[in-house]
């Protein structure tokens, strides 16, 4: 679907129809490689590292404003240069939060009923919502201030918490869209799209073309119209407008079933989970990937207001590519190890019942 949203982009731009594929496959071998690895290493082992991780992730949030290091691509600057491609900082930094809740929470549950109990988490989200606010990119930063929320639900924090917490995080969303003009634009945009349908209203117009059109099975594989430069980002941010187009309604089905699969599937694990750490870890994984869905699907069909957000393992992008795959490794460490914890657990059971005295 990559090179099928972008080829004609790619030719026209870069003289190669292969150029966004052949990134989105770099993605993918070190993606897989990084689901690999963190397979068969030891979920637990990542409480230790839990700090140097969020050091990183902290890290590289800061690194995208210093000039030379960071990158400024349509006005903001959310990319770090390296070698062979370029790194988004916050796709790192979101897991990094995931990491240091999880560890967290799991060593402090008891805490995590009152107020003063929750505000490591609740300050490191603010943190990172901060950072990534400045680069600008809002659409991170509600899916932060959300799986923020979803880790803090999941940990225990009490629902009269989280409502005093929302009130305020609420009232800032607007807020952030007054101060800059083109959120304000947008936000018109979306309300209503064909009153700028050469301007700010464009992308969402097109975006109901391309779904329109396709359909319940769409126009073929490669087959799609809007694709030909009439669709901004359609293979990164609306590639599932172009999915829509050329699968039509029953392929958007098939994909959001696999989501779902994958959801409660990781879901699943956090349940089977042989210790908290593990349990919250997997929960954090689950969320992330069904809000950032969630919030892609949203923008694409118009239902809240239009912003950047990749689709995952979908959209074209190394880094995030690259970091749910490693995420997926880490939810087949945690189904690996508690089925270990489980079988040695029974094999336990049976031998103290095997030399059990018999009773009289």
């Amino acid at each position: 679907m990559v090179f099928s949203a972008s080829m004609y982009n790619a030719e026209i731009n870069y003289g190669n129809r292969f150029y966004f594929m052949y990134k989105q496959l770099f993605g993918a071998v070190f993606g897989f490689a990084a689901l690999i690895g963190l397979t068969f290493l030891n979920y637990r082992r990542l409480v230790k590292l839990r700090f140097i991780i969020l050091g990183v992730g902290f890290l590289l949030l800061i690194l995208v404003f210093i000039p030379g290091v960071g990158v400024e691509n349509y006005g903001a600057r959310r990319w770090i240069n390296l070698p062979f491609f370029t790194l988004q900082a916050s796709e790192i930094a979101k897991f990094a939060f995931i990491i240091f809740a999880a560890a967290y929470m799991s060593k402090h549950y008891k805490k995590m009923g009152s107020f003063i109990g929750i505000l490591p988490v609740l300050l490191t989200g603010l943190a990172m919502c901060v950072l990534i606010i400045l680069e600008p990119n809002m659409s991170i930063t509600i899916c932060v201030g959300l799986l923020m929320f979803a880790m803090l639900f999941i940990g225990g924090a009490k629902i009269k918490h989280m409502l005093i917490l929302l009130i305020p995080f609420a009232a800032l969303i607007p807020i952030l869209i007054i101060i800059e003009p083109y959120r304000l634009s947008r936000l018109m945009a979306f309300v209503d799209p064909w009153q700028s349908p050469l301007a700010e209203g464009y992308q969402l117009i097109q975006s109901y073309y391309s779904l329109g059109s396709g359909g319940l099975f769409g126009l073929g594989l490669f087959n799609s119209r809007q694709k030909y430069l009439f669709l901004p980002f359609s293979e990164s941010d609306f590639i599932l407008s172009i999915i829509g187009e050329e699968l039509g309604l029953f392929g958007c089905f098939i994909l959001f079933c696999g989501y779902m699969l994958l959801i409660v599937r990781a879901v699943r694990i956090a349940q089977n989970s042989a210790d908290r750490f593990g349990c919250f870890l997997a929960s954090g994984i689950a969320a992330i990937i069904a809000i950032q869905t969630l919030v892609n699907v949203a923008v694409v069909t118009g239902s809240i207001p239009p912003t950047g957000l990749p689709l995952p393992f979908i959209s074209a992008g190394s880094s995030s590519l690259i970091v749910f795959l490693g995420s997926i490794g880490i939810l087949q460490s945690i189904s690996r190890n508690s089925h270990r914890s489980v079988n040695a657990l029974s094999v336990r059971r049976s031998r103290k019942a095997a030399v059990k005295p018999l009773s009289a």
